[in-house]
């Protein structure tokens, strides 16, 4: 392994993902590598794999081809969900030298040792996902402003759609304990805001007496972090409790709740095995707004589902142009392989999935457009991001409003307080500072 100096991280997929590398990349810097971007000719590259839709497949192999072109020698890695789906077929990509399925991405300096002892072709590790019971604790460092704080991990729901307990396995979770010790050391940092990741948080609590609203609770208490943000969270396990502490009680939850509603459709929510009916998906938001009728609510919603009929996207659409939402990830169906949407028959035609999702496009940036005017004058906090782009800086106030103003490295991982005053032709709100206090750690 001596010869393998420098090391680059490319990640795909969600924040639990980045959360991921993150750690994975701290085991390579304290055995002695350097840590480079991916265009600085890295001697090992680690691909971190989604395997939501089929792009994150294709995007994998292209990462290969890529690398291969920046150093023939490179040896290539490739763990996360693909890896544990697909691993020999990933071993048959050329260029790719490791495969780690779930249980052994976090060993994977061990393997890499292993690597000198056997021939060239691709080492492939893994195992049956009923193995896989352990939890391994991770945040991402890196990014001054904020960190992922993987808090939970796999699903026992099984959505007719969905990868996820393939490649993840069984849902898991530390201690409640052990999740304050892993924000504490991110509270140690320059670090402001924390973001909880997980497969399916508000199912945090499994083989414990503890669930995720005493989680909350808990880390509200934790000092040295600014905010908390929760990434995603289940309509069904998004219980009132939950909603009135964090918009209500809590000293450093944000108001910002990001819902997965997937379809308009009861018919469509039912094949999907969804836990819940539209209805209960309105009352979800119509009890936050009552709380809090700023706080930002982001929705997830696939299209294109075998057999969704016109009048079942159109149920979708006037459902959520009815309810008051604020912006949507759009996802188009992919089939997935050993998943049972795939066996459902009634497929929709690829040109009819790229119209609906237009025309859902469409809709989110009306959704967000309002949700910003109705913030506009408004005093918020705002935490300010390093990058420039075109001499201006970005942050989001706490309710996710994205805000622009000219670039000041002294505003740079601080928190401010500011007037919204226009959205911008970009869709970014201009705003005016109200103070400037700067307090660097």
């Amino acid at each position: 392994m001596q010869q393998y100096k420098k090391v680059a991280f490319y990640t795909l997929g969600c924040k639990l993902n980045f959360s991921e590398t993150s750690t994975i990349s701290r085991l390579f810097e304290n055995a002695g590598f350097a840590k480079v971007d991916f265009e600085e000719t890295p001697d090992i590259l680690v691909i971190n794999t989604c395997s939501v839709t089929e792009n994150a497949d294709k995007k994998c192999q292209q990462l290969v081809r890529r690398a291969l072109k920046i150093n023939p020698e490179i040896y290539v890695a490739v763990i996360g969900c693909y890896a544990q789906l697909k691993p020999e077929e990933i071993g048959q990509i050329p260029g790719v030298s490791l495969v780690l399925g779930a249980n052994e991405k976090f060993n994977i300096i061990e393997h890499l040792e292993e690597r000198n002892h056997i021939g060239q072709s691709a080492t492939v590790k893994y195992e049956n996902i009923k193995q896989t019971a352990s939890f391994i604790p991770s945040h991402s460092m890196g990014d001054r402003t904020r960190s992922f704080l993987k808090v939970q991990d796999g699903c026992d729901y099984f959505c007719t759609f969905c990868t996820i307990p393939l490649a993840r396995g069984k849902s898991r979770n530390a201690s409640i304990a052990d999740t304050l010790v892993e924000a504490k050391k991110i509270a140690a940092t320059a670090v402001k805001e924390v973001v909880l990741t997980g497969v399916n948080l508000g199912d945090y609590g499994q083989e414990r007496e503890e669930n995720f609203y005493q989680l909350v609770q808990q880390l509200d208490e934790i000092e040295g972090i600014d905010r908390f943000r929760i990434s995603s969270i289940e309509p069904n396990l998004l219980s009132t409790e939950i909603i009135e502490f964090t918009l209500s009680n809590a000293k450093r939850f944000v108001p910002h709740f990001h819902v997965p509603l997937q379809s308009g459709s009861n018919r469509l929510l039912k094949a999907m095995r969804r836990k819940y009916e539209r209805e209960l998906y309105a009352e979800r938001v119509n009890t936050i707004k009552s709380f809090r009728p700023d706080c930002c609510i982001g929705v997830d919603v696939i299209v294109g589902f075998p057999g969704e009929t016109d009048e079942e996207f159109m149920e979708t659409m006037d459902f959520l142009k009815d309810i008051d939402v604020s912006y949507l990830h759009v996802f188009t169906y992919s089939e997935r392989a050993n998943t049972t949407a795939v066996k459902l028959g009634d497929p929709v035609p690829h040109s009819v999935r790229k119209q609906r999702s237009q025309q859902l496009h469409i809709l989110s940036d009306k959704k967000k457009r309002a949700f910003y005017e109705q913030n506009v004058g408004s005093t918020r906090t705002v935490l300010f991001e390093a990058e420039e782009e075109n001499g201006m800086m970005n942050g989001f106030t706490e309710n996710y409003v994205k805000v622009k103003l000219p670039f000041d490295p002294a505003l740079v991982n601080t928190l401010q307080t500011i007037t919204l005053t226009e959205i911008d032709r970009d869709g970014v709100m201009k705003c005016a500072l109200l103070t400037k206090a700067v307090h660097r750690v």
